[in-house]
């Protein structure tokens, strides 16, 4: 079947998202903006059909049969919420949400509706990372014990930026932390603990942190994120008999290479592509909802649910606090 996709939001993610999507093949058919001008210019900049003037409007067309959601964090439930219900599948851009209560009833929501719902972590369905999990599967380098990774990228530093800003879910555990937490427990499993330290800007949102967590059998990772400095951004897996370290850019396509137990490079992968990557997210979510077995995808609801707890614990810790935290602690 060809699944019709409609977009929520315009922004840079939403950009670098189509672009690649439509050049893979992928059919785009309508956008949704807060004012018609801003989706006009996205339809016609990436020749979509039809542009709508409100995000309600989008999720009713009739054409659309998914959803992708595109807005700032702050909005992730809402806009996801709001596609559900009107009976669309939707792919929501990380973080999946706010707070892992506000992840918890958008899954709910999607179970009770029938449709597919999906953290848009592209990382994970990465050529590089099906060929590592089938690596630690087939136990060539033992049992993983640690896993090392980091996401520094130098941002923009305007105060009322939307990275900056907590009233958008501001900071870097929700924009860059999201990809090392996530790749730990992909790797490792939802952790047992959490250790977070870090430092908070003038606005109350985090610059960067450092998390140490422990995963069944005594396993540890360790990430490491901030929004104000660069860093060559690699990553490993450390096994018992041997490792495997992802080049830089880890959570992009790129190259690895697996080392035995003394350090010596026993094969070497390029899993560098043409275009971006997000497509295979894309055609996976496109193939739950051909099965119709709505969870049977690398990024469960479970995985998006025990990364949006850790991320809760590590932010309580460091004392970032959103709106939506209230809004939990509330119910």
């Amino acid at each position: 079947m060809t699944v019709r996709w409609g977009v929520i939001g315009t922004g840079g993610i939403a950009r670098s998202f189509v672009g690649d999507c439509a050049r893979a093949g992928v059919v785009f058919v309508a956008v949704g903006s807060r004012t018609r001008e801003s989706a006009q210019s996205f339809a016609t900049e990436f020749g979509i059909p039809r542009a709508h003037g409100s995000y309600a409007d989008l999720v009713a067309d009739p054409e659309v049969d998914a959803v992708y959601v595109a807005t700032p964090h702050s909005r992730h439930a809402e806009d996801t919420l709001l596609a559900i219900e009107a009976g669309k599948h939707v792919l929501v851009e990380k973080a999946f949400t706010i707070t892992a209560d506000e992840a918890q009833r958008v899954v709910d929501a999607a179970r009770a509706r029938g449709v597919v719902v999906m953290e848009a972590m592209w990382t994970r369905f990465l050529p590089q990372m099906t060929m590592l999990r089938q690596v630690i599967a087939e136990g060539r380098i033992g049992r993983p014990r640690i896993v090392e990774a980091s996401h520094h990228q130098a941002l923009p530093s305007d105060p009322s930026h939307r990275l900056n800003d907590p009233a958008l879910g501001g900071g870097a555990i929700l924009d860059l932390g999201v990809y090392p937490i996530s790749f730990a427990i992909d790797v490792l499993g939802a952790p047992t603990a959490v250790a977070a330290a870090g430092t908070l800007s003038d606005q109350g949102v985090d610059t960067q942190m450092g998390i140490v967590m422990t995963h069944d059998g005594g396993a540890q990772s360790l990430v490491h994120f901030a929004l104000d400095v660069r860093s060559p951004n690699t990553a490993s897996v450390i096994g018992d008999d041997g490792r495997i370290d992802l080049d830089a850019t880890w959570y992009t396509p790129t190259t690895w290479r697996i080392r035995d137990r003394d350090g010596e490079v026993v094969e070497e992968f390029d899993g560098r592509e043409e275009l971006a990557g997000y497509v295979h997210e894309v055609r996976a979510f496109e193939a739950m909802i051909a099965s119709g077995d709505h969870e049977a995808t690398a990024m469960t609801p479970e995985g998006t649910i025990a990364v949006m707890r850790a991320m809760d614990e590590a932010r309580r810790q460091v004392g970032v606090r959103y709106a939506a935290d209230e809004a939990a602690a509330a119910r």
